[in-house]
């Protein structure tokens, strides 16, 4: 059925609640005029207050200002067909495999019954260059030329005429009204020719034409089909049946069930060989999972009991039972196929200039075959010479390439960038993202591991370390966060159990840390700047906590509120992270590619800048940024656009100074004004700097992907926590925005030079109509090209960086 969707909430949009979308497919769509049509007309319906159509999914993408019924449904479709196109069904725009009738595609035969019946009007053409006389008698070519034109060529004369009724103009106007003059000038030459004379006759230059159109057509929705094959790829990735074990019980019969049916809490059984079902969580076995197509990780990643697990990743040698987690458009698999058809949905920007060209096009064409025509007559030139070059100009100036341009190339890259792991779901970003000179990442999760080790327990005198450990465990246990998780861990691995309500009212303090109370104290666990704004003095343990920082560690301190209210440290808690396999590797190709690189991080300064020298980053040039709070990361986003220069602080903008902390000096202070800027983060707290950055690239975790929040504010999603991947999303998005510009290029280039090339009489109405399909064939296959696109290798050992693909 027409898929009925909500709009996702996220920052600087409309309330989801108030606005909905229905995606419609549309066939009958031709050229760059017939999308400006259909989005005016849906446009003009009662409560629409926005329209996308996309020529190369032949798909309309509608925005409702307010919920919808399948009144609305039915009104929109109506006034599709009004103007003289076929409303669909989304399951008829994913049939894209047509059928066959006697070996030979049913859509294909219109063309082959246009080429049989052509051929015999070309073939004395083709003896004229060997001096041969073949002309069949006027009666044959009318006989052999009328179904050409009035039977495969009516669906020109239908388009054609809803244009005309609505005082516009398509491709198929163009073409009928060339071809009918072709064919009608040949039936009055032939009837007012005396009996027996041979006269020429022009059939063959509208049947061909017709015939060549065609068959471009034909070609152009074969190319086109391939442009969606990551698509299809995607949806074949979920099997059909589920290995479902009933109740939970663990037999050996168990139960097969459309995956449709499956509910979060299921437990399923994935045997080797074969693709889990859905999202979830490893409970009993051993195994490796083939992720290639959801990540682009080609190598299969070790899956365990407590991992997660994808649907639509391949089961390696083990058998597994997994607890279904989540389902239907909330998993994973869901979401990605979501996410790369909202980004071929919709429209460039750079569309937005084929859209006001093509809104003028055919009438100007038009005007210009009417004075073509006229021209030739006046200067002296017979009646059918002069129609024969009008017509050559009607056939040529065909706007089909105009509107294939834009979207066959963001097909085609949105495809294959899916394939290699990245998920670009706004198309804006696709096209500012070949802008960026400006990388700012997120440290914790995005160049680091994320998983912080708990290293140094440095307790205040006569406090047991055991027992810290244990509160802050228990503070702790509810939370998510990755210094969180590296305590409890700590304590596993001491054989410290902690039970869920160890803890009484605890609450997270944003940026800060947490409290709650423990066993009837009333402790607080979080950095060393909460400490100070609590006023709890280190006393003893600040020479030790400065130290612990020297060395890169990021250091928390567990304190006590005592009867007067003030607050008493009990113990320092260092952590350390590791930098991420190849993130230096991934920096260094950056730079070498020009960019300006920064470090954006929560931590202390000395922690920040202890993994920055691991990940070659120049603290002496300002591109380390650090003690940031989360709800400031944006404020260092708008910083870093307008050139970065001076130490960033938080709050309104300041005079530039020069401090010798964290200043941007060298090169990178040195370039001001307007820079643009990606932003990568993983978490939450990055949201608000990626939806600020002019690029949110989001990184995905290795376990259950990344956070929703993120990707919903990013406008590109990366599927693994692989920081190579920035420079393959900013190299795909120069690539497919140069295809783009090749595409409208040549499609400018076609018509520019087509035009004045007929209207002197330089090109037949044949030759016209095989640079008018060539024209079509031609953009759609350099988009295609896309498709043989690989990421950028960055070499470990030199930092050189190498283009792919």
């Amino acid at each position: 059925m027409t898929s009925l969707n909500t709009a996702t909430d996220t920052p600087g949009r409309t309330d989801p609640a108030a606005v909905s979308q229905i995606d419609l497919g549309i066939g009958g769509m031709t050229c760059a005029s017939c999308v400006s049509r259909v989005e005016k007309t849906l446009k003009k319906q009662a409560g629409v207050s926005e329209a996308t159509v996309n020529l190369a999914t032949e798909s309309a993408r509608i925005t409702l200002a307010g919920a919808h019924d399948a009144e609305t449904l039915a009104r929109l479709k109506r006034a599709v067909r009004d103007a003289g196109y076929e409303p669909r069904t989304t399951d008829a725009m994913d049939d894209t495999t047509p059928a066959r009738w006697m070996g030979v595609p049913v859509d294909f035969w219109p063309v082959l019954l246009g080429l049989l019946l052509s051929a015999p009007l070309v073939l004395p053409m083709v003896g004229d260059l060997f001096g041969k006389h073949w002309m069949l008698p006027a009666a044959i070519q009318f006989v052999l030329a009328t179904p050409v034109q009035f039977v495969l060529g009516a669906r020109f004369y239908k388009a054609g005429w809803h244009a005309l009724k609505a005082l516009t103009g398509n491709m198929e106007l163009l073409v009928a009204i060339g071809t009918t003059a072709g064919w009608a000038l040949s039936t009055w030459l032939w009837w007012r020719a005396e009996p027996g004379e041979m006269v020429h006759l022009y059939y063959e230059a509208s049947a061909v034409v017709i015939t060549l159109v065609l068959l471009g057509k034909w070609l152009e929705a074969r190319a086109k089909r391939q442009t969606t094959s990551a698509i299809r790829a995607l949806h074949a990735l979920r099997p059909e049946r589920a290995h479902l074990l009933p109740d939970g019980v663990r037999r050996i019969e168990l139960t097969d069930v459309p995956v449709d049916e499956l509910l979060p809490g299921d437990i399923i059984r994935v045997l080797p060989g074969e693709r889990f079902a859905a999202d979830g969580e490893v409970l009993l076995g051993h195994t490796q999972a083939n992720e290639s197509m959801l990540t682009g990780e080609a190598m299969p990643v070790a899956k365990q009991p407590g991992d997660f697990v994808t649907g639509g990743a391949l089961n390696g040698e083990g058998a597994v039972e997994v607890r279904v987690r989540a389902i239907g458009a909330q998993s994973v698999l869901a979401q990605i196929i979501a996410l790369v058809q909202d980004a071929q949905a919709a429209k460039a920007p750079v569309q937005r200039l084929v859209d006001q060209v093509a809104a003028v096009f055919v009438p100007v064409v038009l005007v210009i075959a009417l004075v073509t025509l006229g021209g030739w007559l006046y200067l002296g030139a017979p009646v059918e010479e002069a129609l024969l070059h009008a017509v050559a100009v009607l056939v040529i100036a065909c706007p089909c390439a105009l509107g294939l341009a834009t979207p066959t190339a963001i097909m085609a890259g949105t495809g294959v960038a899916a394939q290699h792991g990245i998920l670009i779901k706004d198309v804006q970003a696709l096209e500012i993202a070949h802008r960026v000179d400006t990388v700012a990442f997120d440290k914790t999760g995005t160049l680091t591991v994320g998983h912080p080790r708990l290293q140094v327990i440095e307790a205040a005198a006569g406090v047991d370390e055991l027992a810290v450990l244990q509160a802050a465990s228990a503070l702790q246990a509810q939370s998510a966060h990755p210094l969180a998780r590296a305590v409890l861990d700590a304590a596993a691995a001491r054989g410290l159990a902690v039970a869920p309500d160890a803890a009484q009212d605890v609450q997270a303090v944003a940026g800060r840390g947490g409290w709650g109370t423990v066993q009837g104290a009333r402790l607080a666990l979080g950095s060393l700047r909460w400490m100070d704004e609590l006023a709890a003095p280190l006393g003893p343990l600040a020479e030790r906590a400065q130290a612990l920082q020297n060395e890169g560690a990021t250091v928390s301190v567990l304190a006590a509120q005592n009867e007067a209210g003030g607050w008493a440290p009990l113990a320092l808690l260092a952590f350390a992270d590791e930098a991420k396999p190849g993130a230096a590797a991934a920096l260094a190709g950056l730079r070498a590619q020009g960019m300006r690189l920064f470090m954006v991080s929560g931590d202390n300064r000395g922690a920040a800048l202890a993994m920055a020298k691991k990940l070659g980053l120049r603290a002496e040039d300002g591109e380390v940024i650090a003690e940031v709070l989360p709800g400031d990361k944006a404020a260092v986003v708008h910083w870093l656009r307008q050139g970065g220069k001076g130490e960033f602080r938080a709050g309104p903008p300041q005079a530039e100074s020069a401090p010798p902390r964290g200043a941007a000096t060298g090169a990178a202070a040195e370039r001001g004004g307007h820079h643009t800027v990606a932003m990568v983060g993983d978490g939450v707290n990055d949201a608000p700097a990626l939806a600020a950055a002019d690029v949110g690239l989001a990184m995905s975790h290795s376990q259950g992907g990344s956070s929703d929040v993120a990707m919903h504010a990013a406008g590109i999603t990366l599927m693994r926590g692989d920081p190579m991947l920035v420079a393959a999303a900013l190299d795909i998005s120069r690539r497919t925005v140069s295809k783009i510009r090749q595409n409208l290029f040549w499609a400018f280039a076609y018509n520019t030079a087509g035009i004045p090339l007929a209207a002197l009489g330089y090109l037949s109405p044949v030759l016209a109509g095989a640079a008018m399909a060539l024209s079509s064939v031609s953009v759609v296959s350099n988009a295609l090209l896309l498709k043989r696109w690989k990421p950028p290798v960055t070499e470990l050992t030199t930092g050189t960086h190498k283009a792919g693909g």
